[in-house]
């Protein structure tokens, strides 16, 4: 849709189909002509709650002109009755295209009671009851673009109802049954406002206590190693994935990531516990194979911790050695700058707690030269239903050999793109990219 100017293309002929079916167009439809000529009302609103174009529809419906609404703030044009103590539209509808902007899908509102101003008397509002519907229109980038708003007017419904409850007068059947609906339909919209303010404390303390448990004080201290944490796009936006970096003094430092199964505060609290036992295991034993048997015993005594999958790698970086193992964990990338690569996938063993006794877990060692990527992930990035996962890995590891020297932070960046992850997928996600 482009807005505030015509746009030039005909509706044109038409053309039968080949097979004699329905008429196709023989040139472009014009899509501005067809908004302002639709019966509805309708009015478009860029991201920040700018009005970019209405219709004629809109214009009737408001008793405004295109030129007094296009450039205004929504709530700017459309402000709440002052004379009204209980008025609540400019927060209803607010709510509903924030959800709008940050769920990128429509949102489609209880009937609502909106008066608006009349325009030959400032400072006057009409009672109006309305049904609105905010639908997103996405960018190129992913982004919501648009909005439009969508609205009908059901005063004279509303206020009929009302009327006919008067001494001496009774509804129909059928007003008593739309009557209650509407009852109905107001109260759910209460409830449905409760259960979302319910929803965003419950999320914001979960996202508190989540990015408390993810802390990694010696982070600061590798400006060459870029991390990502993006939890699963549906839920509360935590997640049992994690990623971990810590200093091994007269040694090196340690990298890990892990994947506890589930979502939300149950596998975040699993997590949360894992990968504080994996931290202080290798800090104390230096060893990626003994830190991850020490974690798998841990683990047995941890209440949604089996079948966690985990890599700790160890980097000397005296030695320009990395020493690795592996819990069914996707298999980390070494990536040299001339672009081919090495997958570390010789220390694998099952997951947490998939064997019944306990057995040492394999490690395995390999070289780096200086400018070498070291690549560590969860299986969310690569991952994708209907898909074999060796897909996903082929896919990653294209684009780590087209871009093996750009710098940690740009490629993380690079990787989320090339995978189709920016905004998140439908599993968590966690990643460490370092320059060696």
């Amino acid at each position: 849709m482009q807005t505030g100017g015509a746009v030039h293309s005909g509706i044109g002929g038409e053309t039968s189909g080949k097979d004699g079916s329905a008429p196709v167009p023989t040139s472009p439809i014009d899509y501005q002509a067809l908004f302002a000529a639709t019966p509805s009302p309708y009015l478009v609103l860029g991201p920040a709650l700018v009005i970019l174009d209405v219709n004629a529809a809109y214009c009737r419906a408001t008793g405004r002109s295109r030129d007094d609404l296009v450039g205004q703030h929504l709530f700017d044009a459309f402000p709440d009755n002052p004379a009204d103590s209980k008025a609540d539209g400019v927060r209803n509808l607010s709510a509903s295209l924030h959800r709008v902007l940050h769920s990128q899908e429509p949102d489609t509102m209880a009937v609502q009671k909106y008066d608006i101003p009349v325009p030959a008397h400032p400072g006057v509002f009409e009672e109006r009851w309305w049904s609105p519907v905010n639908t997103p229109v996405l960018g190129p980038d992913g982004q919501v673009a648009w909005i439009i708003h969508r609205v009908e007017d059901v005063t004279e419904f509303v206020l009929s109802r009302a009327t006919r409850t008067q001494p001496g007068q009774s509804l129909s059947e059928r007003e008593a049954m739309e009557a209650e609906m509407y009852a109905r339909a107001r109260e759910l919209q209460l409830a449905n406002e409760q259960l979302r303010q319910a929803h965003a404390r419950e999320r914001k303390v979960a996202v508190t206590l989540q990015e408390a448990m993810m802390q990694s004080p010696d982070l600061a201290r590798h400006p060459d190693v870029a991390v990502r944490y993006l939890p699963a796009t549906k839920g509360l936006n935590v997640c049992g994935d994690w990623y971990d970096v810590v200093d091994l003094p007269g040694l090196g430092f340690s990298l890990a990531v892990g994947d506890v199964v589930g979502h939300g505060l149950e596998a975040a609290a699993a997590m949360g516990m894992l990968r504080s036992a994996l931290s202080a295991a290798v800090r104390a034993l230096h060893d990626p194979a003994r830190a991850m048997e020490v974690l798998g015993l841990y683990a047995r005594s941890v209440e949604g911790a089996l079948a966690t999958t985990a890599v700790k790698v160890v980097i000397d970086t005296g030695r320009r050695h990395i020493t690795y193992s592996s819990a069914g964990h996707p298999p980390p990338v070494l990536v040299r700058p001339d672009g081919t690569f090495v997958l570390l996938d010789q220390a694998t063993d099952p997951p947490l707690g998939a064997r019944p006794v306990h057995v040492p877990r394999p490690r395995a060692a390999l070289p780096y030269a200086p400018g070498d990527t070291l690549v560590l992930y969860t299986d969310g990035l690569i991952e994708r239903r209907h898909e074999d996962i060796d897909t996903g890995l082929d896919r990653l590891t294209g684009a780590l050999t087209d871009n093996p020297r750009l710098l940690p932070d740009h490629l993380a960046d690079v990787l989320l793109s090339r995978l189709g992850v920016v905004g998140g997928g439908h599993d968590d996600i966690a990643l460490i990219v370092a320059r060696l």
